[in-house]
Order: C-alpha cells, then structure tokens, then sequence
C-alpha cells in the first residue's frame, strides 16, 4: 500500500493533538497535561545547562527547547500547519514537506505520552515530591518504543534543519515570505522555520550536537524505565532544583 501524502500524514497527526486537547478539557486534567510539560521542560533545561550556554549549539538547544520540549500552547502553529499542509507539500521541496511530517509526528508522541502521564499522575499522592509522582507517572504510562520513536524524530529533524540551511535558495524564500505569512494569519509556522533554520545554519555541522542529545535523552529513557525508584526520583529532582521552580 502506497504510504500517505504529506499532507494527509500531517492532518492525521494534527487530528490526534486537537482530539487529545479536546479530551483533556473533558476530563478536566488540563492542569496536570501543564504539570507534566512543565517538568519536562525544567528537566530539559537542567540537562542541558551547558548546551544552553555554549556559543555554538546554544541557538538549537534553545530552539528544541522552545519547539518541541517546552510548555507553550502551539494550538495556533498547529492550526496554520494544518490549514497549508497542502501548499506545503506542492510548493517546498519534499524534505520541508517531511520536516513538517516530522514535527506533527513530533506533536502527536509527545501529546499522547503526556495526556496519559497526566491521568497517572492525577493518581499519584499529591504529597509526594514531582520528582517522584513524574517517574512514577512514566513507568506506569509504559510505551518505550514510543518513547524511543521521540527521541528518533528529533534526530532526524535535526539533521534534515542542517541539509536545508544550505539551500541559499530556502532561506531567501523563507526571508521573502515573511509578510505574506503574516498577511495570511501564519506568522507562528512562520516563526518555527526561521528560528529552526537560523539555529541549524549557525551550529554547521549538527552531528555533534544531535549526539549530545541522543545520549543524554537515551540515558534518560533508561533510567525512568529501569533505576531504582528512589535513585531516579533523586537524580531527576537534582535536575530539577537545577533550573528552580
């Protein structure tokens, strides 16, 4: 069977966040889907203290940051990614229509772990310390090849960002449509791929970086799936009280 277009493959992973959104809000466990990106996001920040701070790789750590690990509401992005799916597919080289596919995916992974997290850690005793309620959260949600399938996609947007910021023809395409986008009401799709290909285009050569990540979020993986509960409940909030509240 010939796999979906694009586009289509962009609306089915959008579908899924807007659904998720939409139960969440039923289930009135909006605040803990909160809770738990904002975790994340403190956890990514102290992982990466040193990336952050680097002259070179602080642009794409701070743009996986923003992007793809932190807490933001993307409703808006999502809604313009797929209002253009199509034109994304017939008017931009097949590796941004994939770049797109890939964050979508992206999207959705990340959308279903933390909606089901967010119920186990509705079920935890709110008197425990987050450190410990999010690991428990995590190993009770399951799901490693989802987990490792994250951790893929990020890999490979990352190296597809660095293939495309040497396309000096992308990147006055991206700079000329910068007031159309925002005509059209796509400023925010205009924003993520001007900050991912600024952030890419001034790291050069991404492998360095995506190994970075691979190791420490792979070290990570492991060790919520399989270290001693009060061992990683401890290391993750060392993590933590790094970045502060």
């Amino acid at each position: 069977m010939p796999q979906a277009s694009a586009a289509d493959r962009i609306r089915a992973h959008l579908a899924t966040v807007d659904a998720l959104r939409t139960q969440a809000r039923s289930d009135g466990i909006n605040a803990a889907v909160s809770a738990i990106k904002r975790l994340q996001a403190q956890r990514f920040q102290g992982t990466y203290a040193d990336v952050l701070a680097h002259r070179v790789q602080g642009a794409a750590a701070r743009f996986f940051l923003d992007e793809l690990y932190g807490d933001h509401d993307f409703g808006q992005r999502d809604a313009q990614f797929g209002r253009i799916a199509g034109a994304i597919e017939r008017l931009f080289p097949e590796a941004v229509a994939e770049l797109s596919v890939d964050l979508a995916e992206m999207h959705a992974l990340t959308e279903t772990l933390d909606h089901t997290m967010a119920m186990h850690w509705l079920a935890q005793d709110p008197k425990e310390s987050p450190a410990k309620r999010y690991v428990q959260a995590w190993r009770a949600t399951g799901r490693r090849e989802a987990r490792e399938r994250q951790l893929g996609v990020v890999g490979h947007m990352g190296l597809e960002l660095q293939r495309l910021t040497r396309s000096k023809s992308l990147l006055m395409l991206l700079k000329m449509m910068r007031r159309p986008a925002q005509a059209a009401g796509l400023s925010d799709l205009q924003h993520f791929l001007e900050a991912g290909f600024a952030a890419f285009a001034e790291l050069g050569d991404a492998r360095p970086f995506l190994s970075i990540i691979a190791a420490r979020e792979r070290r990570w993986i492991d060790a919520l799936f399989s270290d001693d509960l009060t061992v990683c409940a401890a290391a993750l909030g060392a993590e933590l009280c790094a970045t502060g509240p």
